[in-house]
């Protein structure tokens, strides 16, 4: 289980290793072309809602020692949710897609 470090005063997420490799790829993308969006997630304390923008500080710690595979199809997925009006929900991952 891995963690996303959100923010200044350092709150951190629970998620899972391989969601939280896809969502680094689609943040870093997001942020880097100046979009910054919504980002929500239901976890055991219930559901959290943050503005993911350049000027707020992320760290992105994973638990296991090898990087987990990147499904390119997941990743486009989850890019069209971060650019739709209601922000970036997590999806479930697709089956049987390419892998980079």
């Amino acid at each position: 289980m891995g963690l996303l470090v959100y923010g200044s005063q350092g709150r951190t997420f629970d998620i899972e290793d391989r969601l939280l490799a896809h969502l680094r790829v689609v943040f870093m993308n997001k942020l880097r072309r100046n979009e910054p969006f919504m980002f929500h997630r239901s976890s055991d304390n219930g559901l959290f809602s943050v503005w993911v923008h350049p000027a707020v500080p992320m760290m992105f710690q994973f638990s296991g020692s090898r990087p987990p595979t990147i499904n390119r199809n997941w990743v486009e997925t989850l890019m069209i949710e971060a650019g739709g009006a209601n922000g970036l929900r997590v999806v479930p991952e697709p089956a049987g897609a390419s892998e980079a």
